[in-house]
């Protein structure tokens, strides 16, 4: 029996939960990991529940017996009253025959007495009254009580009684869950014994990145076989670096490693080890390399690294600065410790690899990185397989071409449109998830749901030259992505979508591709000055792209002659130049912007026939495919085969450079 994540032990230092979750451990979990005690905060519970019981036992106190003075206890007597008497020394408790009414109070009255005989009085004449009127006397000896050891023991039998269902729920819970302790009291509740295939996965359930695969494959043997390398002096890498954009399958990756080995897996994520409390993250550190030392050969993979590996420096800090230091600092020294014949192996996983202290990747902490990249066109077709395993498909469902409608699509991407197209299908009644429940879940994840609003009719014909300008500008310039779909149906934010996307998979973009792409993102504020004399606010998305493209020519790329080949914009950080740089930068981003929107004015105006019949298309159909857009144009689709209607190739609104086409929207 494998486990899908060990109970999580209460910290033995801070009586904190430990963060991390365990998969693959023996039934028994690490070796030497017997239940153990934390003590303060068993004493801290036994003193709250105590005192529960004690306050919730005030509620149910009986009612205490009416305190009377000595002449009205005698007027009783004398009047017959009194039934029965319970005397200890000078105390008196008694009952009467009938309530009697309080004479302190006219509205209350009385069955059950106690009194106090003063020492004056005359007890011969008492008890002669008590023995006239029949009254039942019953008497204590004052000086006779329970002895000490009875008395303690009757005031700590509560606490006995806690005390044992504490140890019994312990070893229970340690005899059902392999030692877990404490029947898994404050740990992870998802720590129940569960088959191995269910909780393992391995390199069958990855695909599409073979490369990074290739790379992991030779620490899974190390693990299976390590006296093969032992015997050539080779150790095991003590470290593995995760890299990639997020949704690539990093954390899948470890897994797999470690579900090919068969060997424990240890994961967390960094942000999980930070408190405010300086010290409490370094011990958290420890505690689970600890726990991944016991059960070696095993895995720890950490999540997000750079939340606690960010490269240290600058001035110093107090609180969560010194915690996340010092939660690094316990990294460092622990990944040391390793001797590298221990058989634990730490996988990192990160969207930032830049930003990492360098002593985390020096060789002997993580002695690789492994950059893990969104997948190519026979990727994504691998890894619509895995995910459409369990899926049943129609006959017209092609995955082939399928993954090269969806350019820079990440394998969560890819698990999400699987499962969109199997809701929508499910929701329609069908049998079988088709080609078209595919292209609509694409359409719904990339550009967002259709809104159910009525546009006036000048509005909706603005739209319609909006959008068809850019799908005009993106099919007549050299070398742009191929307009996919126009649509003037709302979605999301956006008023109409025109989508272009590049037939094969692009990595590297030249100064005439990123032109065409900024001409064609002013195609929709063109058509509109050009048939209108106006601008509008629709075109708030199209120059936010125009921006970023430009300004990345300029101050990221070298693509202007008066700034050179310099980086003056960073991806990451403040502008590092001085105030007259960053004026020629805007200068050329803005000479840029103005050849291409005159560019854009001149092309429409020359093309105003084949504006006009997309326009007219679109005011009838409000949606054209790829073929129906180039076909109202005039235009002839060459450069590949056309594309089925029912399987549109779609993408949303990326920000260009990027590999997945552009999207040009008209927002509302």
């Amino acid at each position: 029996m494998e486990r899908s994540g060990t109970p999580q032990e209460p910290d033995r230092k801070k009586g904190m939960s430990k963060p991390w979750r365990a998969e693959g451990l023996p039934k028994g979990g690490a070796p030497g990991g017997r239940p153990k005690i934390n003590w303060w905060r068993f004493v801290i519970t036994l003193v709250v529940v105590y005192a529960a019981f004690f306050v919730i036992s005030s509620f149910f106190d009986a009612e205490a017996p009416e305190t009377v003075s000595y002449t009205q206890f005698t007027s009783q007597i004398a009047s017959g009253n009194v039934k029965s008497i319970y005397s200890k020394g000078y105390t008196i408790q008694g009952e009467l025959k009938q309530a009697a009414k309080d004479p302190d109070s006219e509205n209350k009255s009385y069955t059950e007495f106690v009194t106090e005989i003063p020492i004056f009085a005359n007890q011969d004449q008492l008890d002669q009254q008590l023995k006239a009127q029949g009254v039942k006397v019953q008497a204590e000896s004052p000086v006779e009580s329970r002895g000490l050891f009875l008395n303690l023991l009757l005031s700590l039998l509560p606490v006995l009684l806690l005390v044992g269902l504490w140890i019994w729920i312990m070893r229970r819970g340690a005899s059902m869950m392999g030692g877990g302790g404490l029947g898994g009291l404050g740990k992870s509740k998802s720590a129940k014994p569960v088959e191995t295939h269910k909780v393992r996965v391995n390199f069958d359930d990855v695909a599409g990145i073979d490369e990074v695969e290739n790379e992991l494959v030779e620490i899974v043997d190390y693990l299976k076989e390590p006296d093969k390398y032992r015997r050539l002096g080779a150790k095991l890498p003590k470290g593995v670096l995760l890299a990639g954009p997020p949704g690539t399958g990093k954390t899948l990756l470890a897994k797999a490693v470690a579900g090919e080995a068969n060997v424990p897996f240890f994961s967390a994520s960094a942000s999980e080890f930070i408190e405010m409390i300086v010290g409490v993250g370094a011990s958290r550190v420890r505690d689970l390399f600890d726990e991944a030392r016991k059960a070696a050969p095993s895995i720890v993979f950490i999540d997000e690294i750079d939340a606690i590996g960010r490269a240290r420096g600058g001035a110093g800090g107090i609180g969560g600065h010194d915690e996340r230091e010092q939660t690094l600092n316990q990294i460092l020294t622990e990944m040391d410790g390793f001797s590298g014949t221990e058989g634990v192996i730490v996988i990192g996983a990160t969207n930032r690899p830049e930003v990492l202290d360098p002593a985390l990747l020096r060789p002997g902490r993580f002695d690789r990185t492994v950059m893990v990249a969104a997948p190519d066109a026979a990727g994504r077709t691998a890894i619509l397989q895995v995910h459409t395993r369990g899926v049943p498909l129609a006959g017209d469902v092609n995955l082939e071409q399928l993954a090269k409608t969806a350019p820079g699509m990440t394998g969560a991407d890819l698990a999400n449109l699987v499962n969109e197209a199997a809701l929508l299908a499910a929701k329609r009644g069908k049998d079988k998830v088709d080609r078209a429940d595919f292209a609509d879940a694409l359409e719904k994840l990339q550009l967002g749901t259709a809104r159910s609003i009525v546009m006036p009719e000048e509005e909706r014909t603005r739209t319609a030259y909006h959008e068809a300008g850019h799908a005009l500008l993106g099919m007549l310039q050299p070398g742009a992505d191929p307009v996919r779909k126009i649509s003037i149906i709302p979605r999301g934010r956006a008023l109409g979508v025109t989508l272009s996307t590049p037939d094969t998979d692009r990595y590297a973009y030249d100064e005439t591709y990123l032109r065409g792409r900024i001409i064609g993102a002013l195609g929709g504020m063109a058509a509109e000055q050009v048939i209108y004399g106006v601008i509008t606010t629709g075109a708030e998305n199209d120059l936010e792209q125009v921006t970023m493209i430009a300004r990345g020519m300029v101050g990221r790329w070298g693509m202007s002659e008066k700034v050179g080949p310099l980086t003056i914009l960073p991806s990451d950080g403040q502008p590092q130049a001085a105030q007259d740089t960053l004026a020629t930068v805007d200068a050329e981003t803005r000479r840029i912007v103005d050849e291409c929107y005159e560019v854009a004015v001149r092309v429409l105006n020359e093309n105003r026939d084949r504006l006009e019949a997309i326009v007219t298309a679109l005011l009838e159909q409000e949606t054209l495919d790829e073929a129906g857009a180039y076909m109202a144009a005039g235009l002839p689709r060459t450069s590949r085969h056309a594309i089925d209607s029912a399987q549109p190739s779609l993408n949303g609104a990326e920000q260009a450079p990027s590999p997945n086409g552009s999207a040009k929207d008209s927002s509302g």
